[in-house]
């Protein structure tokens, strides 16, 4: 007879897999049994093990990722109505809509989209001084058949906007604050790696390392902050405890390229969202943003290509 898996890897490990299919059915209806079966926890003890561990119940975490993503595309697509934009957040009354966004932001969807910036990562922007020196030009790469931007911005390494494929992920998830924690990284990294390493998933063709960014910090509190550190895997990996695993489907993204130091990635997301994106004829999609690193770091540097997903304005 199997012993029974306790340990608390396995409760978050269960609870990642949780979050994974809320995010997925965001727009749907969700009950408290369908998530406590998602966990394979018995329904009557789910909310207050989902409380424990997310520091939220299952019904306010999905509350606030819902109010949240309707703030995002009210800034991000603002061809889309405040009514549409309810819809698409799982809201099919208006006026419940309105008056939880007004709880959460304190002012109505309609004054939030007039009152703040297009790009508030998007409340991120780059200094006057700055934004004359560092445009993107397009251009046509004839090797590649496919549109790159020249630019001046001296952290920038080159920018293009390609379709990227699917991909498995295995992945360690942290909530809470994490910029410019440098230790928290390493320790997430340190972990993911003594997991694949034996199992020999580390390296060969097509092997990434990247970081998902789940929530824009420019609306979540730092302490509701998701962010995962991923390695790509085989699809027919089995994982367990800590480690979960998803899937990125394939999408149309920017990917710039920047080499930067610990107190730089700052500046490269804010000039992308500053710069390149007002005069790109793009808008940030509807899906998490990442960062992935093709190098080893070297010298105190690390080049990374910070990849968004877009779709035309």
């Amino acid at each position: 007879m199997d012993e029974p898996k306790t340990s608390r890897s396995e409760y978050i490990s269960r609870i990642n897999k949780t979050l994974d299919y809320i995010d997925s059915n965001i727009e749907n209806l969700m009950t408290l049994g369908e998530l406590a079966s998602v966990a394979n926890f018995s329904k009557y003890h789910f909310n207050r093990i989902f409380h424990s561990i997310v520091g939220e119940t299952p019904f306010q975490f999905i509350q606030r990722v819902k109010i949240e993503k309707a703030a995002m595309l009210l800034l991000t697509n603002r061809k889309m109505t405040v009514s549409g934009i309810a819809t698409k957040c799982g809201f099919s009354d208006l006026s419940v809509f309105s008056r939880n966004f007004k709880s959460c932001f304190g002012v109505s969807p309609t004054s939030y989209r007039a009152n703040k910036p297009q790009n508030s990562n998007l409340s991120q922007t780059v200094s006057k001084g700055s934004q004359a020196e560092a445009k993107a030009v397009p251009y046509f790469c004839p090797e590649l058949q496919t549109i790159k931007w020249r630019t001046n911005m001296k952290l920038n390494k080159s920018v293009e906007v390609k379709e990227l494929p699917k991909m498995t992920l295995a992945y360690i998830r942290h909530i809470g604050p994490y910029k410019g924690d440098d230790k928290l990284f390493e320790g997430l990294w340190n972990s993911l790696f003594a997991w694949a390493g034996p199992r020999g998933l580390i390296g060969g063709k097509g092997f990434r390392s990247l970081v998902i960014y789940h929530d824009d910090p420019g609306v979540t509190i730092e302490d509701k902050l998701r962010m995962s550190v991923c390695i790509t895997v085989p699809p027919e990996t089995k994982v367990d405890g800590e480690i979960g695993k998803m899937e990125l489907e394939a999408a149309k993204y920017v990917i710039a390229r920047f080499e930067v130091n610990a107190q730089q990635f700052q500046e490269a997301w804010d000039w992308l969202y500053g710069e390149w994106f007002p005069a790109s004829g793009y808008q940030p999609d509807e899906k998490p943003c990442f960062e992935m690193y093709p190098e080893e770091p070297r010298d105190g540097k690390l080049v990374v290509d910070i990849c968004v997903p877009v779709k035309p304005i």
